[in-house]
């Protein structure tokens, strides 16, 4: 028996076929508590499929996710968010004729279901959390904005904050900086690096020059499989990495 207690995220053997094409073919990978993993690959490397996978939005053909030791493979969505999962798509989904206070009350854990939205009461707890929640995602000055009116890069954090909240002990963020600024995605490593602590990331990027910012560990993926794993510095140096990327 492997210590596989010991990770907040342990895959093994996992695959998908879809039409008999294999998205991901037999994916074995382990993510340790408070570590910033970034899997990086190729268009059509199964990246995203993988997110799809862990959160419950695509079915495994076989093998095995297990979060904190709990198999996911046959939960619904709902309940892997409940678990303690939290994913942000590529596209923000925040509701832009709301503020940004209310984006982020609107997603507290408490209560859920309609008859807890019913009862729900912004208390002074509640309160507290969505500022402390707005200051790491850099939007404590802007509580009362309409979220329509933020730029790209902000509601992104606001979107990460919607998520924040929640608790998550697994965050997984899909090309986070995607669209950004320059000093955004400064800022987007800095709060990256911040939010590990206490809660495993991961992360799917193709901005190298970011990767190397946040990743403790990365991952490349292609095919569906792992092509090479380890720091940037490794990963980047690996022949069959620069094969990969370099056909690409």
């Amino acid at each position: 028996m492997s210590s596989e207690t010991d990770f907040t995220l342990a895959i093994e053997d996992l695959t998908v076929s879809f039409d008999g094409f294999k998205a991901v073919n037999g994916l074995s990978m382990y993510i340790d508590r408070n570590e910033l993993r970034v899997v990086i690959g190729p268009n059509g490397a199964g990246k995203t499929t993988v997110l799809d996978l862990i959160c419950g939005k695509t079915k495994a053909t076989s093998g095995s996710i297990k979060f904190k030791n709990h198999e996911l493979t046959n939960l619904s969505e709902h309940q892997i968010v409940r678990a303690g999962v939290g994913r942000k798509f590529q596209t923000p989904s925040i509701y832009e004729n709301l503020s940004v206070f209310e984006n982020l009350e609107i997603s507290y854990p408490k209560g859920r279901g309609v008859f807890g939205s019913l009862a729900f009461e912004r208390t002074a707890e509640v309160e507290a959390r969505i500022r402390e929640v707005a200051a790491d995602i850099f939007l404590e000055d802007s509580l009362e904005m309409e979220a329509a009116l933020l730029s790209h890069g902000q509601k992104q954090w606001l979107e990460i904050g919607m998520l924040l909240i929640q608790d998550p002990e697994l965050l997984m963020l899909d090309e986070p900086v995607a669209g950004m600024s320059v000093r955004e995605r400064e800022q987007t490593a800095d709060l990256l690096n911040r939010i590990c602590q206490g809660r495993s990331v991961l992360v799917i990027e193709h901005d190298m020059e970011f990767v190397a910012r946040i990743a403790h560990k990365v991952t490349v993926l292609h095919q569906g499989m792992i092509l090479a794993e380890g720091s940037m510095d490794k990963v980047q140096n690996d022949p069959k990495v620069i094969e990969v990327y370099l056909g690409h």
